[in-house]
């Protein structure tokens, strides 16, 4: 567990508005330091608040369009919430290998050590 949220967030203009007026609520307001196209120009961005916020316009080479599509509901007080189901991670590193910032590190640490791990899962374990 990393202790932050990570969103994958479609970088339309009028949503990454919403998205950054929702994080309004956090006590800091770190999120008024983001300028509109953030996301979109640096493909992840920290929002540092009470709460550490990762908006992502993609993870895992996996980006809002492609994970809509296999999307797993969850009801939380109420409220239907989106998670992201691993099925798009899955197909996406067991065709090409995963090449997000964390299994990035790995293979720069050592990549026949990271190919054998890799080989023994079906998606990327970066957690």
């Amino acid at each position: 567990m990393t202790g932050d949220i990570d969103l994958l967030v479609d970088t339309a203009s009028e949503n990454e508005r919403r998205v950054f007026e929702a994080l309004r609520i956090l006590p800091d307001k770190a999120v008024n330091h983001l300028d509109p196209g953030d996301v979109e120009r640096f493909t992840v961005v920290r929002v540092a608040d009470e709460i550490v916020v990762d908006l992502m316009k993609s993870g895992c080479g996996v980006d809002y369009a492609e994970a809509i599509r296999d999307v797993v509901y969850r009801e939380v007080d109420g409220v239907r919430i989106p998670f992201a189901s691993p099925k798009p991670i899955a197909r996406r590193t067991s065709r090409i290998g995963c090449f997000c910032a964390s299994c990035s590190r790995r293979k720069a640490s050592g990549w026949s050590r990271w190919r054998r791990k890799q080989r023994n899962l079906r998606g990327c374990d970066s957690g």
